[in-house]
């Protein structure tokens, strides 16, 4: 038995059909009475369903969240809830909305309430983004991790084939770096390994019959399990390309994910034997990054940067940027495997 460290970041989940409708029991069990909204401008119309169900417990509705969480957008919703005299934010959406709602409580402590309705994983963890300049910064902080999830896989119906298939590839990285991240344990590896199972029996699913709320369930089951995995451990040379090419580029963040995961997965596929058999034999396939490729194809997601926005001529600066402040990695971050790693991906690539 190797020796471990395990630290449990704990929020309350509240998992089910109908628990949306808990929301205002839920924010009364905190104590808290002026709730703001939060959510991105195309899913507004959930944030009136939230503040129905709030009624006076409801501060105001923030509808601005976008991708990366610029920091005019993070100042902005911070000096929203100062403004209307805010105890808490609730977090309706997807990870954009929840990581203005840890921006929010980065500054502010405000306790968070996520409601998440795609499955990024993103509300099970203590890790923020916020973007400045064209440069997205991470970092961990407990105070920003909500206090309680309400997942109901009702929420994610209207979601899109086309939305919901690289949502759960982005839980699906989370998985799979948790394997390898320099401090893995036996739990968060088990989380993992179910998660990446679940992923990857719900997906298809959920693209081929978009109405089948039991696939729904298994995909918002396998993003909390990523989300608490990776939550718990560092991040890798996937999580760092994708945060460079979001943040600079300003590309989708769930496409990008999907694009780079097989590559990245293909580049440490030497260095973590044991991980890639444990990726390998939870998606059932031979070999873990052709298995993740192959999926990815499978659900109709995007397979090259080319088509998600990257130029072709900024593949240097990325390749640069990511390797001048690199992340740990089981393999040595270097310029020349990086920079192949981005042309297989901007082409699509399948990994040898």
């Amino acid at each position: 038995m190797n020796n471990f460290v395990y630290e449990q970041h704990s929020s309350r989940v509240i998992f089910g059909v109908g628990t949306f409708d808990r929301l205002p029991e839920e924010i009364a069990q905190l104590g808290l009475k002026r709730a703001l909204v939060l959510s991105s401008p195309g899913q507004r119309h959930l944030a009136d369903e939230a503040a129905k169900r709030l009624g006076v417990a409801t501060a105001g509705i923030h509808a601005e969240a976008v991708m990366h969480v610029p920091i005019e957008t993070a100042h902005a919703a911070r000096e929203t809830a100062r403004r209307l005299g805010a105890d808490c934010a609730v977090a309706i959406g997807g990870g954009s909305t929840i990581g203005l709602g840890k921006a929010v409580a980065l500054d502010s402590g405000l306790p968070v309430v996520a409601v998440p309705t795609t499955y990024s994983g993103s509300e099970m963890t203590p890790i923020y983004g916020l973007t400045e300049q064209g440069v997205k910064r991470t970092g961990r902080d407990r105070k920003v991790l909500p206090r309680v999830v309400i997942y109901d896989p009702m929420l994610t119906l209207a979601l899109p084939a086309k939305v919901a298939g690289p949502s759960g590839m982005n839980a699906l990285a989370h998985c799979v770096e948790a394997l390898y991240a320099e401090n893995a344990n036996p739990i968060t590896s088990l989380m993992a390994a179910e998660g990446i199972r679940a992923l990857t029996r719900a997906l298809p699913a959920v693209v081929k019959t978009p109405q089948n709320v039991e696939a729904r369930a298994d995909a918002l089951y396998g993003a909390w399990l990523a989300g608490s995995a990776l939550g718990t451990v560092a991040m890798g040379i996937h999580h760092k390309l994708c945060h460079t090419l979001g943040g600079t580029f300003n590309l989708p963040h769930a496409e990008v994910h999907t694009v780079i995961l097989p590559h990245a997965v293909r580049y440490n596929r030497n260095a973590v034997p044991e991980a890639m058999r444990i990726i390998a034999a939870s998606l059932d396939a031979p070999d873990a990054a052709q298995a993740i490729f192959d999926l990815a194809k499978s659900i109709g997601a995007p397979l090259t940067l080319q088509e998600i926005g990257m130029p072709l001529d900024g593949l240097d600066r990325a390749a640069k940027l990511a390797t001048e402040s690199p992340y740990y990695n089981p393999r040595p971050v270097e310029y020349v495997g990086v920079r192949q790693l981005l042309e297989d991906a901007y082409y699509g690539r399948r990994p040898g």
